[in-house]
């Protein structure tokens, strides 16, 4: 048996191959659609705090800009590849198309490791990049965005090293920027408060109650952090296990949310957390709970351990965590899943909201933000149910075949293909 297939850019075009197939799509326009239209690959000398240079590598692919500027976050990360960053450019793609935003998809990334270096070799870097990917970015080109690793802060500096390169302000060209900069409340919380719209929309179709439902979070990064804060509150579920890339906690009679990130911003790691037991991050991933939320890195749940998933309901709050054969199983085994780029689209739809209020210079209330998101997530949700079951398909080629038949619509009615 051939092994695995594991690239995160081969699963991204081997999904869009599926709906394709599906969708009968032409030929020509499939082939376009399974590549970034461009990408730029830049070397970053920085000095060091100790006054040596580093040389790092960094990326920005822009996937398909048919419906808008592309968008997209930016990632620091030690084992960053360019295949990663051209997938979660894909997804990008297919996430704004079935959010129905008027934007395309991109993606960017540095090899480093943010653990190791001070604000100040952090800052350096970040304009760094700045200098050499700004002139393909813009509010009218290319919107970057935080990701893996980086922060409102790192977005406040990249703002600023470009608006600089202008002379004059553009707080639109970046977005997920601290609010007296031009960031938008409500966004903080934004991809987990997402999530749990889509979870409330899915048990309703599924006549489950999210009352007392039990949740299980891999990963406690931003998403996973605001997951465990929102379960309760807006879907009544109690939170049973998480866990970090150090190890996790498990609780079946609930985990106190506030306490745990107390914790965590104390200890660094959840791990130890008083009141629970101790749980790999796999074992974490085949906990007898309602819901799972997989809000870590790609490639969690594959065909070694699909089998094993227990859970009613799969809400990825990362994107790729789960293979295409891990899909297959998951699907027959009743598994709801909540495909990535639907699920944790809260993120980018609450940025172009942050776009929006850049460009006219007015600011909406955090009630306001919320309401727009909760109507986007279930309009989203809505469209992508209805078509898994028109097409007797699993929910994630559901989404393709929303988001696929949007982008092949715009590249047509522009004469591209």
């Amino acid at each position: 048996m051939a092994l695995e297939e594991l690239n995160p850019f081969a699963i991204a075009q081997k999904q869009l191959d599926i709906a394709a197939e599906i969708m009968q799509l032409e030929p020509a326009l499939h082939e376009f659609l399974r590549w970034p239209v461009r990408e730029l690959h830049v070397t970053l000398p920085v000095r060091m705090d100790d006054g040596s240079t580093e040389i790092f590598h960094g990326f920005r692919v822009q996937y398909n800009d048919s419906r808008g500027p592309t968008k997209g976050g930016l990632r620091f990360h030690p084992h960053e590849t360019i295949d990663t960053v051209r997938a979660l450019a894909a997804w990008m793609t297919w996430k704004t198309s079935v959010m129905d935003i008027p934007l395309g998809g991109g993606k960017g990334g540095i090899i480093c490791n943010p653990k190791v270096m001070s604000p100040s070799e952090l800052e350096r870097l970040s304009r760094a990049y700045i200098r050499q990917v700004g002139r393909i970015l813009g509010e009218d080109m290319d919107i970057p965005a935080p990701d893996v690793y980086t922060t409102p802060q790192i977005m406040a500096w990249m703002m600023d090293e470009y608006s600089f390169m202008r002379g004059y302000n553009v707080p639109g060209m970046i977005t997920g920027k601290p609010l007296p900069l031009g960031g938008s409340a409500g966004r903080g919380d934004a991809t987990a408060r997402g999530g749990m719209y889509c979870i409330r929309e899915a048990a309703k179709r599924m006549g489950m109650q999210t009352e007392g439902a039990t949740v299980a979070i891999q990963g406690f990064g931003n998403a996973g952090q605001y997951a465990a804060l929102l379960a309760p509150r807006l879907l009544g579920a109690k939170v049973v296990a998480v866990s970090d890339s150090k190890g996790g906690v498990y609780n079946p009679k609930g985990l106190d949310p506030v306490a745990l990130l107390a914790y965590k911003n104390d200890t660094g790691s959840v791990v130890d957390f008083p009141s629970a037991d101790a749980v790999s991050n796999s074992e974490l991933l085949e906990l007898e709970v309602d819901i799972l939320a997989p809000a870590a890195l790609e490639n969690q749940i594959t065909s070694d351990n699909a089998a094993r998933i227990k859970a009613k309901i799969s809400a990825e709050l990362a994107n790729g965590p789960t293979t295409l054969d891990a899909d297959e199983i998951l699907h027959e085994k009743g598994v709801y899943v909540l495909p990535d780029f639907l699920c944790n689209a809260g993120g980018v739809t609450v940025s172009y909201f942050e776009q929006v209020q850049n460009a006219y210079g007015y600011y909406w209330k955090e009630a306001q933000v919320h309401e727009l998101l909760d109507e986007k997530m279930t309009a989203a949700f809505q469209a992508v149910a209805e078509t898994s079951e028109q097409y007797k398909v699993n929910n994630r080629i559901g989404a393709y075949i929303v988001a696929v038949g949007r982008v092949a619509e715009a590249c047509k009615l522009r004469g591209w293909v």
